[in-house]
């Protein structure tokens, strides 16, 4: 593939860099993990409780997956806009007013009294969501030295890690014991506990650009960025499409009770967490050998799930390597973006944000079909072969891209 399609920086970010901390601000890095912590476990509630929302409302299963669908396509127009529309305030009122609507949508959330209340609810999550994230790991640049960036996005990624136990496994068995309204009502309470680490933590963060629509259309123009959005879009819709139905899979072909798929997303969460650590350190050698590594991992597991997924044994521990294996996507796609395009930062993050989300809604519709069509293997089978397609992309057109 000709070099228009790799990733390569643009050579007029050399020498560029954040205005740079002698110091890092590592209590504010750890406000935003636990505040990405708290949206992130509020995003993916709804693929630990599908069923319990299905039932209660009188709603299909596909139908209550489109929840993820709806907070996506609004963090998407968030993340875009967010930076644009609150670029005169300081960075820390914004998370601040961003993570109070969190817990606005978790309290409506728990109170929904029928689909529409429950879809407006979440129509909040993603103005919270998609905007926090815009700005997160653009802020780990203004808090720590350059040379702490890839840690401070770790840290930042760790929020999405400890998620997938706090929005999979706990989320389930808290739903078998109290309900999934009380489940979002602790959600709610957990947003109000990280709104008061951020105030206490967030240094003034006054904006220091304006950014503009035409800063989008500069940073499109680069074949680097592009690539990078595609390779984003193919691979996490394929991840999402079979994460957001998790639960149908593991009730339909291994036949798991509750006890035992709260086991297995555990099991993914504590991979999860692994992973995002040791995915710090592989991009922190290569972006692109991290992001290789996750995608082919994934359809492998994928796979193996689909031929051998009606065993418990096999599909716990496959689940488990998957939950690893996502660990190093985060990082590595954040570690791609700082790279290039540090000259718009928080511009730049905005635009991967809004392509994780495009992604995540993409696999929440797709999967619906599939899972309301052929059953708990279908959006497994599309996993496989998304992930495999956006491995060979990277592999093909990828250059790794220079180190700041």
């Amino acid at each position: 593939m000709s070099d228009s399609l790799s990733v390569t920086a643009d050579p007029a970010l050399a020498g560029i860099a954040p205005q740079e901390r002698s110091t890092a601000v590592w209590p504010a890095v750890f406000a935003l993990g636990m505040g990405v912590f708290a949206l992130v476990s509020a995003e993916f509630l709804p693929a630990s409780v599908l069923t319990s929302i299905a039932a209660d409302l009188s709603i299909s299963a596909g139908a209550a997956g489109q929840t993820v669908t709806v907070t996506s396509l609004v963090g998407v127009v968030a993340a875009i806009f967010t930076p644009i529309v609150t670029s005169r305030f300081d960075r820390r009122l914004v998370l601040w007013a961003l993570i109070s609507l969190l817990a606005v949508s978790s309290i409506l959330t728990a109170l929904a009294n029928g689909y529409a209340m429950l879809l407006a609810a979440r129509f909040l999550l993603g103005l919270s969501l998609g905007g926090f994230w815009s700005m997160a790991p653009a802020l780990s640049l203004r808090l720590v030295p350059v040379k702490s960036v890839p840690r401070a996005l770790a840290i930042i990624s760790a929020g999405v890690s400890a998620a997938f136990i706090g929005g999979g496994p706990l989320g389930a068995y808290l739903d078998s014991l109290i309900g999934w309204r009380m489940v979002f009502a602790l959600s709610a309470g957990l947003a109000g506990v990280a709104l008061l680490v951020l105030m206490a933590t967030m240094p003034p963060l006054p904006s220091q650009t304006a950014p503009k629509l035409g800063t989008l259309a500069v940073l499109l123009s680069r074949p680097s960025v592009r690539l990078m959005l595609i390779s984003v879009l193919i691979i996490i819709s394929g991840q999402f499409t079979g994460f957001t139905y998790i639960r149908p899979f593991l009730e339909q072909v291994p036949q798991l009770g509750v006890a035992a798929i709260t086991s297995v997303l555990l099991g993914y969460g504590v991979g999860n967490v692994i992973g995002n650590f040791a995915g710090g350190a592989v991009a922190a050698r290569g972006v692109k050998l991290a992001i290789v590594s996750f995608a082919l991992a994934v359809a492998a597991l994928a796979l193996v799930m689909t031929l051998f997924g009606a065993s418990p044994i096999v599909a716990g521990i496959a689940v488990a390597a998957w939950g690893f294996a996502f660990g190093f996507a985060p990082v590595g796609f954040q570690s791609w973006m700082v790279r290039i395009a540090a000259d718009h930062a928080e511009a730049a993050s905005g635009l991967l944000t809004a392509a994780f989300l495009v992604a995540i809604a993409s696999g929440a519709v797709l999967g619906g079909l599939l899972v309301n069509l052929v059953g708990g293997l279908g959006p497994i089978s599309y996993m496989a072969a998304a992930t495999f397609a956006g491995a060979v992309l990277v592999l093909v057109a990828g250059k790794e891209p220079p180190r700041p």
